[in-house]
């Protein structure tokens, strides 16, 4: 199979990028979009062999990477200063490993609760890894729709036992590539946004566990 060059790979006149920033503007979350630096954002689409006509394509082109709903959220991209690692480094598409993969799953976004959003390669769809039952999970949503659900989903229903009443501005004190960890932990019975005390981490903690128990 042959490989596809960047130029090859962006599709300019079906280009899915404005169709993205629309969406995040008619949306109901705070977001901030790190312009991804050109020749990082051609590297990465490059060693994804994706098109940017796909949301994937165009988030790793444009984007260094995009923090969501007061930082909660982080989306991979093609890298960027205040983003922890881009879509290569998380799975083993540089030269030089960085972070241990997992085989079978696409990592495309974390959150400061220590959970993980991942394309499954086999189904098509994000999975996420939830601190609370240590266990992937199925969201049935293809990447198209998780980026749908980021802008306009229910994100505190769905984050409700992981939160507090000053989440959001202990979130932004976060610096880059740390998230929260509990005590006791979410997977504890004891464990809550509102029960446990909360210490900034670094991700790779976070990610530790998740090796641990896939």
């Amino acid at each position: 199979m042959s490989i596809l060059s960047a130029e090859q790979l962006i599709d300019r006149d079906n280009h899915a990028w404005d169709e993205i920033v629309q969406l995040l503007e008619k949306g109901n979350h705070t977001y901030e979009i790190l312009p991804a630096d050109r020749r990082d954002g051609e590297e990465t689409l490059r060693r994804l062999q994706v098109s940017t006509r796909s949301y994937l394509g165009a988030i790793a082109y444009e984007a260094g990477g995009i923090r969501l709903d007061h930082g909660w959220i982080t989306l991979l991209g093609a890298g960027a200063e205040r983003i922890y690692g881009n879509l290569c480094s998380w799975n083993g598409l540089q030269d030089q490993l960085t972070v241990k993969t997992l085989a079978g799953k696409l990592v495309v976004a974390y959150d400061a609760a220590g959970g993980f959003f991942a394309l499954d390669t086999g189904d098509g769809q994000i999975c996420y890894f939830a601190p609370d039952t240590l266990e992937w999970e199925s969201t049935e949503l293809a990447y198209s729709g998780f980026i749908n659900w980021l802008a306009v989903g229910d994100l505190q229903q769905f984050y409700e036992t992981f939160r507090w009443q000053d989440w959001k501005q202990q979130t932004e004190q976060l610096e880059s590539g740390q998230v929260f960890a509990y005590y006791p932990p979410l997977w504890t019975a004891e464990g809550g946004g509102e029960t446990s005390s909360k210490q900034p981490v670094s991700v790779m903690e976070a990610w530790q566990i998740v090796l641990d128990k896939s």
